[in-house]
């Protein structure tokens, strides 16, 4: 291998164009095999690049650099030689030397793009056409990422060479060369894109910042570049027609972005964006064009692509014209016939099995433009969407497209059913029964076993779906594509309350088959369902049976109770073809919290079809149920709603209350029923046959129905994990996440920009820097960083100032790295070289890694900087050189008289807090308790902080709604996990904090936070600093999560509050517990000894009994608990005390998660 290098480098060395582009050829081969090739970059760098060579050794050598790394030496040495070549009188090697601009690195390409602007500038004047290829399509890549345009922010000049480049290009789209008019349509495409999608740009290898002023650069070019698309429409249709057909692709985005923007008026608030941050306004006047010109020129664009929808042959080429069409069917004025061409047209594509690899996108393209085609398009596509997107194999596709069609579906079914009252011809088929009822779908829906999920995310889907129409519809400020869902879904509800009940009994009626389905354990579908049929009944009071005319009902109220008395009927019939157990308990009490009893004909009382037997017939069922299908964690719960329902339906009509209590009586002395159900049935016994003597107090027993359903899996306290619900919770995650994104989706960072302007909260700001430097060093050296855990990486932002009077020539930056970091290129360490750095001007860079894995992580910063760079003073070495090769000889005298001797300066090591590498994770406190005690990883410890002010302060304080603890851990909401607090419960004597995060690699990590309020312990009046102490629990899926975070415990607790709690070892604490409880000994001791009389006065007992209290709630505190002992026996078992503490605290969590948190977030003040 040697030698084959060796032949390498002496062919790079010939001065041979033919010898030096085979050798290169050979450099690259040997790279592809994953060899490492950097001593031949090296000659590749100083023997082609810096040296006169062939266009195509030039090419060959900018190749092999890309694939290879370089040091700082070379890189300068690599744009030298950029420089050079941009001047040469080959415009082809000027074109290989534009091409490589895209791959220099970010930290220099500034002062590159700076130093040579004129040759950059003069290439689009060039008369190659490949070199305006190369520099169009190197500049579109290059002046589109973020780190130019961070780059432009903090020089003006550049920001305007810049602005003319992008002149330029647009301008490209005309020129006479088809491949440079080709790419100059990519680069317009792609700065549109960068613009609309606002997608942080991976190119830079870095996830920037995005400030206001960037923002503001990247509109002004995106206004400029739209307003010359709108001027010159006509010539670039006419560019982009006589273009090779195979290149008319890349035209189509720019032509129809720049004119849908002036169309709906989208440019003119691109154009405020730029103009309120005080940029230099733009010498192009807002839009003069009336709407008969906006509307034509949106027409002419249409009329230039519809022929390519039809007579062309490449699929891609009809998916990307038919699709921007439907974008622009969606201006102001837009017809329904160019949606429908396009839809026929994407759809063919389906039909003729042609581009297969893109049936998610042709089912998204197709649904989300649904509401764009008129009502009868849309009713003759739905039963041919619904059969696509069952094919559709990834669930998230399939999740999206069916809330789409489910939306339509009430969409349709509200706006026909609208226009009928406003005395239009009612349209065939526009009803949701009509919609669903293909035989596919019916046969899915009526089966009672299916292997696929489809029917189960179809009646989720559709049921979510009605319940977002049941909220108040979102405010469209802008027009787009959502607003005109709203406005039809607005008029079909016309803004009333209750209009939403009409689909929805619809889809009630639809989906009844459901209640009888087995579908393996899982219940969320079913859930979904009878959730909705509760909530209908609630509204429609179904209880009090169908109202008349004389009571003020209306004939649609009449009509729809009366439905809905008919389907309660149906699925009582029902209730014995259930094949799920616990739907079956479900459902009974569905239908016996809402069943009118008064209207059961009292003749059929002995009738076995009589709803009432019926009902109770299959509670005896659930109450005797032994067999092995009811699984004991399911018996629990269904058990508990049948008595539930009992009582209920038992104190509301007698014959239900007599039948009730020879069941429950019968319940009773079986053997069936344990301590805690015998118990429960006795209760309920007392209270039936209290109401059936006392009529007039049926309260005692049954409340008013709140719509409300409880069995949800995330409303029930007793929940054990079996597959079947961790399959339900996945749907509904799927389910929730798309009709979310599709009914209340969060607007992009540029819609938010254009609505509250330019001052919006979402505009990042940088961290706070920590200095590296010391006090006394020639440099300051600060530094920040930011985190992208989607790719896994950390961008570590440095500034570097030259302190001293005197102008640095060569400053270097060495970063090394400790912990699971690496660098994205693979090198050990990082060099940044800065040149010729002021005295007092701060200069910037960075480094950018991934990291592996959950470790602690630091990085080392060296500053190594040159006083004699470049002046030759200390170098002047002489030697013999005689016996080595004359070039090496001349290179190593160059280089010690040009760099001299460093001065190297070490900064303290930057370290990575270990809360940065965890995630957000929400979850509900049943399911954190749930997942805590499985976690087996744990790690106890304890923490001190201090409190300024006293007990009577902090007294004061709760009153008027500020926290009487936390004081120590304030810093915590900060933390990037802080939003996934699940819960906190306070007292007055103490407090719970409890926190679930997941790492980036996927572990969880659970973390609780014990501690005692700052009230309890010091009720006096000093001023005096307190301390006080936290227990901090943390439970991890992984040993290695623990073992991390307890290897250095203060490190973790600074990473968690910056510093203000203290670690506190054990045998410290016990210590501190020990002393308290001496001293709290003695005073008990001498209030015993000065013990009264037993005759005295009872108030001084009372005091007495006090303390002792006191005392006791001190010694909890110590240990960092809240709850007290365990009062009063149990009938089951005798708990421990650990035992009882956990019940009482889950009891407490879920109480205050209801009270405080059932409509808001809860936030640590």
């Amino acid at each position: 291998m040697d030698i084959l290098f060796a032949q390498i480098q002496a062919d790079l060395r010939s001065n041979d164009a033919l010898r030096q582009s085979g050798a290169l050829l050979q450099a690259l081969q040997q790279s592809a095999a994953g060899r490492d090739i950097s001593v031949i970059a090296k000659s590749a760098v100083e023997e082609v690049i810096a040296s006169p060579a062939s266009a195509v050794s030039k090419k060959l050598a900018f190749d092999l650099i890309r694939s290879t790394r370089l040091t700082s030496d070379l890189w300068e040495t690599v744009c030298v030689g950029i420089r050079t070549d941009l001047d040469f009188p080959d415009p082809d090697v000027s074109a290989a030397a534009v091409s490589i601009l895209a791959a220099i690195p970010s930290h220099r390409l500034g002062k590159l793009i700076t130093d040579c602007n004129k040759e950059i500038s003069s290439c689009f004047d060039s008369v190659s056409d490949n070199l305006r290829f190369s520099i169009t399509e190197t500049l579109g890549c290059v002046l589109a990422r973020d780190d130019l345009v961070i780059l432009c922010e903090n020089n003006i000049s550049l920001l305007d060479r810049v602005s003319n480049w992008w002149k330029r290009i647009g301008e490209n789209m005309l020129d006479k060369s088809d491949v440079v008019s080709k790419v100059a349509f990519e680069s317009v495409g792609r700065l549109f894109q960068e613009f609309e999608s606002k997608r942080m740009s991976r190119l830079a290898g870095d996830k920037l910042v995005d400030s206001e002023n960037s923002v503001a650069i990247r509109s002004n070019w995106v206004s400029w570049m739209v307003d010359f698309v709108w001027r010159k429409r006509n010539a670039l249709m006419a560019r982009s027609v006589i273009l090779p057909v195979e290149n008319f692709r890349a035209t189509v985005y720019p032509l129809v972005y720049g004119v849908k923007a002036v169309a709906s008026g989208s440019l003119d608030v691109i154009r405020k964006l730029y103009k309120s941050s005080g940029t230099k306004n733009s010498e192009v006047k807002a839009s003069e064009a009336s709407n008969a010109e906006r509307f034509l020129g949106v027409s002419d664009v249409v009329s230039h692509l519809a022929p390519f929808l039809n007579s062309s042959l490449d699929p891609a080429l009809i998916f990307e014209v038919g699709l921007n069409m439907l974008y622009l069917a969606d201006v102001p004025g837009g017809k329904p016939e160019w949606a429908s061409a396009s839809i026929i047209a994407i759809l063919t594509l389906w039909d003729r099995q042609e581009f297969s690899s893109a049936r998610e996108s042709i089912v998204r393209a197709v649904v989300t433009n649904l509401h764009l085609l008129d009502l009868s398009m849309q009713v003759s596509l739905f039963k041919r969407l619904l059969l696509m997107v069952k094919n559709l194999r990834a669930e998230s596709d399939r999740m999206h497209a069916l809330a789409c069609i489910c939306r339509t579906a009430l969409c349709v079914d509200l706006f026909a059913k609208e226009n009928v009252r406003r005395g239009q011809k009612p349209l065939q088929g526009t009803d949701i029964a009509s919609l669903f009822e293909d035989v596919m779908i019916k046969d899915d829906l009526n089966n009672v076993s299916s292997k696929s999920l489809f029917r189960e995310e179809l009646v989720a889907t559709l049921v979510e779906s009605c319940f977002q129409l049941s909220l108040p519809l979102p405010e469209q400020k802008s027009s787009g594509m959502e607003s005109r869902v709203i406005g039809a879904l607005a008029y079909g509800t016309g803004y009333g309350a209750l209009n939403w009940t009409e689909p929805a009994l619809e889809v009630v009626e639809v989906c009844r088959p459901c209640v009888k389905w087995d579908c393996e354990g899982r219940t969320y579908a079913v859930d979904c369902y009878l959730k909705l049929l509760v909530r209908l009944c609630h509204i429609y009071d179904t209880r009090g049976g169908v109202k008349r005319v004389k009571d003020g009902a209306s004939q649609d109220q009449i009509l729809n109770e009366t439905r809905l008395q008919n389907l309660q009927r149906e699925l009582i019939q029902a209730l014995r073809e259930v094949n799920t157990p616990r739907v079956c308990a479900r459902l009974i009490w569905v239908i016996a919290e809402h069943i009118d009893l008064e209207g059961l004909d009292p003749l059929l009382a002995d009738d076995p079809e009589d709803p009432l037997n019926i009902i109770i017939s299959n509670m005896h069922k659930v109450l005797f149920n032994l067999d092995s299908s009811a699984i004991t964690s399911n018996r629990l719960q269904d058990v508990q709603a049948v008595l539930l329902c009992a009582q209920r339906l038992g104190s509301r009509n007698v014959r239900a209350g007599q039948l009730m209590i020879k069941e429950l009586e019968e319940f009773r002395t079986d053997g069936v029923a344990d301590s805690v159900n015998k118990h429960q049935s006795r209760l309920i016994l007392q209270r039936i046959k209290y109401i059936l003597n006392h009529p007039e107090s049926k309260w005692a027993g049954v409340s008013e129905a709140r719509g409300d359903y409880p069995f949800s899996h995330h409303k029930l306290t007793v929940q054990f994990y079996e597959p079947a619900a961790a399959q339900d919770r996945k749907l509904e995650g799927l389910v929730h996440k798309a009709i979310l994104e599709l009914w209340r989706p969060d607007p992009s960072e540029l819609t938010l920009l254009l609505t509250k302007g330019i001052d919006s909260s979402l505009l990042k700001v940088p961290p706070s820097a920590s200095t590296l430097s010391g006090s006394s060093d020639p440099c300051y050296v600060e530094a920040y960083h930011l985190t992208d855990s989607n790719d896994g990486r950390i961008t570590l932002h440095l500034k570097v100032l030259n302190l001293t009077d005197i102008e640095l020539n060569r400053v270097d930056i060495r970063v090394g790295l400790s912990g699971p970091l690496v660098f994205m290129d693979g090198s050990p360490q990082a060099v940044r070289q800065l040149r010729n750095l002021n005295s007092q001007d701060p200069v910037l860079c960075s480094v950018t890694l991934g990291v592996s894995h959950f470790e602690r992580s630091a990085l080392w910063v060296q500053v190594l900087y040159y006083p004699f760079y470049g002046t030759g003073a200390p170098g002047e070495y002489e030697g013999d050189y005689t016996e080595e090769d004359p070039q090496v000889m001349r290179q190593k005298r160059s280089l010690k008289t040009e760099t001299g001797e460093p001065v190297i300066l070490r900064c303290q090591p930057y370290k990575i807090p270990l809360t940065e590498l965890l995630l957000p994770h929400n979850i509900s406190p049943v399911e954190y308790f749930r997942l805590w005690p499985s976690l087996p990883a744990i790690v106890e410890y304890t923490g001190t902080y201090t409190y300024e002010g006293s007990g009577f302060k902090a007294t004061a304080a709760q009153q008027y709604g500020s926290s009487p603890f936390l004081s120590g851990l304030k810093s915590l909401s900060s933390k990037p996990f802080h939003r996934v607090c699940s819960h906190i419960i306070r007292t007055v004597a103490g407090f719970q904090l409890c926190y679930a995060a997941k790492t980036w690699y996927g572990g969880f990590l659970g973390m609780m936070i014990f501690g005692a309020s700052e009230v309890s312990t010091n009720v006096d009046l000093g001023d005096e600093t307190t301390t006080m102490l936290c227990k901090f629990v943390v439970r991890a899926s992984d040993a290695s999560i623990t073992k991390e975070i307890e290897s250095d415990l203060q490190s973790w607790l600074d990473d968690l509050t910056d510093g203000g709690v203290e670690y506190m070892p054990e045998e410290e604490v016990k210590e501190v517990a020990a002393e308290r409880l001496k001293v709290s000994m003695e005073r008990i001791a001498l209030l015993k000894a000065a013990k009264p009389p037993p005759k005295m006065p009872k108030s001084d007992d009372e005091e007495e009994e006090k303390t002792d209290d006191e005392e006791d709630s001190t010694e909890v505190k110590e240990n960092g608990k809240e709850n007290g002992k365990p009062k009063g026996p149990t009938t089951l078992f005798k708990l421990t005390a650990e035992e009882v503490e956990s019940h009482a605290l889950q009891a407490a969590v879920l109480q205050e998660w209801h009270m405080l948190c059932k409509d808001r977030t809860t936030k640590v003040n």
